[in-house]
């Protein structure tokens, strides 16, 4: 067991989860943010039964000196910054002419904000270590679509400042990659479809089978699957890798 230390958001459930108890074989320490305390707390206890330490931190990413918070917390508690994963950010779908601007400024401010905020703020800490960082994109970054357009444009901004971070991170020895997912069966999506379903006079059970097949894939993805690619990101095996996009999804992008 090494004695590196990981900061994950988005920890208390789906991919941020998931990506949290992977991390656990690599990583002495993982500190855990996120809002819901109840959760982060389960998270916590997963964590360290697969046997790293933890911190947990319930704090909103979209508040500006929540990043600087975190990075104090972090150090005080365990000395050093190895790896940054920046997974917090969901994004309502909701259409392109009623997104409001409140609704627009929220998805920005917790996601693209959010992770800009705190990358800058570990920057340092970072840099000292060599670490790296990922940056949790989606695949609606690449065809973004009216029903969905705040995530496809925040998700695209994403992409654009994880580059920026990774040209910065060549002088500085900070590496720097996102991924996009493509469908994740999380508890999230399980919630969408139960409240979709009933709407369009499908069981759940039909709802949750139409949509791998309207993306021609065979399956959703597990989280479990992403979070072995999160891992696989902060590694020693993939230090050279740096500024670029990775997809984890079944297939679903069908371009070249």
């Amino acid at each position: 067991m090494s004695t590196k230390v990981a900061i994950v958001t988005g920890a208390s459930q789906g991919i941020g989860r998931s990506t949290a108890i992977r991390l656990a074989r690599d990583f002495d320490s993982i500190v855990l943010v996120a809002r819901n305390r109840a959760n982060l707390e389960e998270t916590a206890d997963a964590v360290e039964k697969a046997g790293a330490r933890t911190l947990a931190i319930d704090i909103d990413l979209a508040q500006r000196e929540a990043a600087q918070k975190i990075v104090d917390d972090t150090l005080a508690s365990f000395g050093r910054i190895d790896a940054l994963l920046n997974i917090a950010g969901a994004v309502p779908q909701i259409d392109l002419f009623d997104m409001t601007d409140e609704q627009w400024d929220a998805g920005f401010a917790l996601k693209l904000h959010g992770a800009r905020r705190l990358t800058a703020a570990a920057w340092p800490s970072l840099k000292a270590a060599a670490g790296s960082v990922v940056l949790m994109s989606g695949n609606s970054a690449l065809f973004p679509k009216a029903p969905y357009a705040a995530v496809g444009t925040i998700n695209a901004a994403i992409i654009a400042l994880a580059k920026a971070f990774s040209d910065r991170g060549i002088t500085d020895g900070v590496q720097v990659n996102s991924v996009l997912p493509g469908p994740v069966m999380t508890g999230r999506r399980r919630s969408y479809l139960e409240h979709w379903a009933p709407l369009h006079n499908m069981t759940v059970e039909e709802a949750t089978a139409r949509f791998p097949a309207e993306a021609g894939i065979a399956r959703y993805g597990a989280p479990e699957e992403i979070a072995e690619l999160m891992a696989f990101l902060v590694s020693p095996a993939a230090k050279w890798m740096t500024g670029s996009t990775l997809r984890m999804d079944g297939g679903e992008v069908k371009s070249v």
